[in-house]
């Protein structure tokens, strides 16, 4: 069936990549408990970010009451790769105070 007058029969391929044997980590190591640290909410500058981060902050809070939320709300588009200046310089002191990041982007 996959042969035509004059052409070579298709060559099928899998689409099943090879998977690569070494497990993914993260860039940093995770926290073994969030009580009592300071979490950052980052929501992007997107109409729905900062709603979602406004729900987890809330769950959040009820659930882990000895964790400190700090919240960041980019005002740009992809911000903090663009943000420059006081922007830019607001964005590391706030990153520096916090021990873990969650991020949100979303329309």
């Amino acid at each position: 069936m996959g042969e035509t007058k004059g052409s070579a029969p298709y060559e099928v391929l899998s689409p099943w990549a090879e998977a690569d044997p070494i497990p993914l980590s993260g860039i940093s190591p995770r926290l073994a408990d969030i009580a009592g640290r300071k979490i950052g909410l980052f929501a992007s500058n997107k109409p729905a970010a900062p709603r979602m981060m406004a729900v987890l902050e809330e769950k959040m809070r009820r659930r882990f009451p000895a964790s400190l939320i700090s919240r960041y709300d980019a005002e740009e588009p992809f911000a903090v790769l663009q943000m420059k200046g006081k922007d830019r310089q607001r964005f590391e002191e706030w990153v520096k105070g916090v021990d873990a990041v969650v991020a949100a982007v979303g329309d």
